[in-house]
């Protein structure tokens, strides 16, 4: 996902980092498992069968998740995995699995997967994912978890980043809901190809009786194996498609929709929805039932494949031609979830180089730049290694430099409670009633009530100088629970209707926003976050270089701005509908 702090951030998310921490000090929900590729893991390349790996990976995850719990745990779902590397025979799998945050019963595992070369010592990484485990009931009832208490500044990032993660596990269905709902104007006609092979020739339909060997310790259909099962059939599918061996790139999430036991006839299906130059997406699902009884949705995924050539180069692919209404619906579907990975990837990159500062801004993207816009503020929140370069007035400038990326942060503590400090700060249109710099700003889309699309018109820097205009996507977050903080993060946008004018030069904002702590209930710690880009540095440069306060003065109108309006209207919540 893309950060808005440089190479630094980029470090940062690389979720390596997952088993990083002080010196002597390892996480007590930490698991690591290791194993050695043999001929039997092997698929027909002599690569680690993907379903294996799926197996090892979720295995590893629930063990960590029941060393938390201290009961028994059951996968709920699995993230979107995306396999940047395929292993060897006689290769080395390291697993690395903990706990980065605990919900009321649910909890969220990071899960690292590196391969080792035993000859050269060499390590690289395969994928990583998040997976989400429920507490199963005990005899005294459901179990409430206890919460994480994150140690190092890598477990607070992971830990706050959980929380917004979660929030879009929520919303998965609703995004591709609204992007069909658009249908052709975003996702494009259907359209018949020559010679596209039928999709019933991919259908495949495998059974299977789970046996003692596929259950867990608790005596459920082990989830890792059901994983496998899936990603056996949806080869075949995918194989019949291209006539050839492909490779697994990415799976969307796992969900499991409900428990499968020993003595369960597990029945898989699955078929190519739809096939692109380079890739096909295969849909697959698990049911199971026992005797007569009708079949019980257990599990269903989407698996991206690729064909590769000699030189490890993506082949073209044969269309497909979908059947009728549900073969249609599925290609459309197949459609929708392609243009949501691509926005995914460039939208929630890791490589800042790979991203302009101003993404386009339509409904169908709305939640991944506003997940992305709250994890870059996140990011920079969790940071512990600014340096105080001013102090004024009971308002505090710190700077972080790293990377050639410069940031900066103003902090200062007001004596009014977080909520009402929140929504104050949450229009910004009110901004300029303290913030010299700002001299105008509208609305311009009101996205839903936590997404609002501003124009903000800014001061010159230089006497005689034009002004700057920036499209900001302003999006707020109240906190998950008393461990967050409530978040104003903002960042530029592109709208084709809002283009830059001759009377103002067109600024833009990487990352911005604001972070509210409540330290009690009448005491509230603000912290002001910005990096630095071209059209925002010259605001803060000689703030920062030491030569003037301005921004001191300009925090305590903030502070006297909040004082005032504390009782106002403004600073209530919303009436609930």
């Amino acid at each position: 996902m893309m950060t808005s702090m440089g190479k630094c951030a980029d470090a940062m998310l690389d979720p390596l980092f997952i088993q990083e921490g002080d010196e002597g000090y390892r996480n007590p929900t930490e698991l690591k498992m290791s194993q050695i590729v043999l001929p039997c893991h092997a698929n027909h390349c002599g690569e680690l069968s993907v379903g294996q790996l799926l197996k090892w990976m979720d295995s590893t995850a629930c063990l960590s998740a029941e060393r938390h719990a201290g009961c028994t745990c059951v996968t709920a779902s699995v993230d979107d995995i995306h396999f940047e590397h395929t292993i060897g025979v006689g290769k080395v799998v390291n697993i690395i699995a903990k706990v980065n945050r605990a919900f009321t019963s649910s909890m969220e595992v990071g899960i690292l997967v590196n391969c080792e070369d035993l000859y050269t010592d060499r390590q690289w990484k395969v994928c990583h994912a998040f997976a989400t485990f429920v507490a199963r009931r005990t005899e005294a009832g459901k179990v409430q978890l206890k919460q994480v208490l994150p140690r190092t500044q890598t477990e607070q990032m992971e830990y706050s980043l959980a929380a917004e993660r979660r929030r879009m596990r929520l919303i998965h269905a609703e995004i591709i809901n609204d992007l069909l709902s658009s249908s052709t104007a975003q996702l494009g006609e259907f359209q018949e190809f020559q010679g596209a092979v039928p999709a019933e020739r991919t259908r495949v339909e495998s059974v299977e009786l789970v046996l003692p060997p596929h259950a867990n310790h608790q005596v459920s259909t082990f989830g890792g194996q059901i994983m496998a099962w899936m990603e056996n059939v949806a080869t075949i599918a995918a194989s019949r498609l291209c006539k050839a061996h492909p490779t697994l790139r990415s799976i969307d999430m796992f969900h499991f929709r409900g428990p499968s036991h020993i003595g369960d006839r597990l029945v898989l299906k699955a078929i190519v929805n739809n096939s692109f130059k380079h890739s096909m997406e295969v849909g697959v699902c698990a049911e199971a039932y026992q005797g007569g009884e009708p079949l019980r949705h257990i599990n269903s995924a989407f698996m991206t494949f690729e064909v590769l050539d000699a030189d490890r180069k993506p082949c073209t692919i044969p269309r497909i031609r979908p059947e009728p209404v549900d073969g249609k619906r599925r290609y459309q579907e197949a459609v929708a979830r392609k243009k949501i990975r691509l926005d995914r990837k460039y939208i929630i990159s890791c490589k800042q180089t790979e991203v302009p500062l101003s993404v386009p801004w339509d409904p169908s993207n709305q939640m991944y730049l506003s997940f992305n816009n709250v994890t870059a503020l996140k990011l920079m929140d969790t940071r512990n290694n600014w340096v105080l370069t001013s102090e004024k007035n009971k308002v505090r400038l710190y700077t972080l430099e790293e990377n050639h990326v410069l940031c900066f942060k103003v902090e200062m503590h007001v004596s009014i409670p977080a909520e009402q400090t929140f929504h104050l700060l949450s229009d910004l249109r009110r901004r300029k009633e303290w913030d010299r710099i700002y001299e105008e700003c509208e609305v311009i889309i009101q996205a839903d009530e936590e997404d609002t699309l501003y124009r903000v018109a800014t001061t010159s820097v230089s006497k005689g100088g034009k002004g700057q205009d920036f499209i900001l996507l302003a999006s707020r977050r109240k906190p998950c629970d008393a461990r967050d903080p409530y978040l104003i993060a903002l960042r530029s946008v592109t709208l084709p209707t809002h283009l830059p004018t001759e009377d103002y030069t067109r600024g833009e904002v990487l990352c911005a926003g604001f972070s509210i702590w409540e330290e009690s209930s009448a005491v509230t710690k603000i912290t002001y976050y910005n990096q630095a880009t071209p059209g925002v540095l010259p605001y803060i440069s000689t703030d920062i270089a030491g030569l003037s306060s301005s921004f001191s003065s300009i925090f305590s109108a903030c502070r006297d701005f909040l004082e005032a309006n504390k009782d106002s209207p403004a600073a209530l919540p919303p009436p609930a509908l």
